[in-house]
């Protein structure tokens, strides 16, 4: 062999902290959206974490700055946290990422879409 081997290179993206409850499976989801695509106020009864694999995202946690997220860029959204903004930040290309929903059962369910005006009357 010649040359010197080429060192494993490794990137931090994300460090998100998991607080109660117990994972017992994960659910792996690849996410297209269309250019201008709006994922609209939800939230998900389970932390999830991910990634941006193509495209652009903007991305909000309710009463949180927004985020502006690129290729390779990684997200965390907490359990139950209202997301008001997951959406395709290109009104001409289509986004992509890959979403690891931690589960704690087989029945939980990975998104509720909520309703913006019951949400901010209810929020605190």
């Amino acid at each position: 062999m010649s040359g010197a081997a080429v060192p494993i290179r490794r990137k931090p993206l994300l460090t998100a902290v998991l607080s109660g409850g117990s994972i017992q499976r994960v659910e792996i989801k690849q996410v297209e959206l269309p250019p201008g695509q709006r994922a609209g106020l939800h939230r998900h009864p389970c932390p999830v974490v991910g990634y941006v694999a193509q495209g652009a995202i903007s991305f909000q946690i309710q009463g949180q700055p927004i985020q502006h997220l690129r290729s390779g860029d990684a997200f965390f959204e907490p359990r139950d946290a209202r997301v008001a903004h997951f959406d395709n930040a290109s009104a001409s290309d289509a986004a992509t990422f890959i979403a690891f929903y931690l589960l704690g059962g087989d029945d939980e369910r990975l998104i509720e879409m909520l309703d913006s005006k019951e949400e901010t009357s209810d929020a605190r």
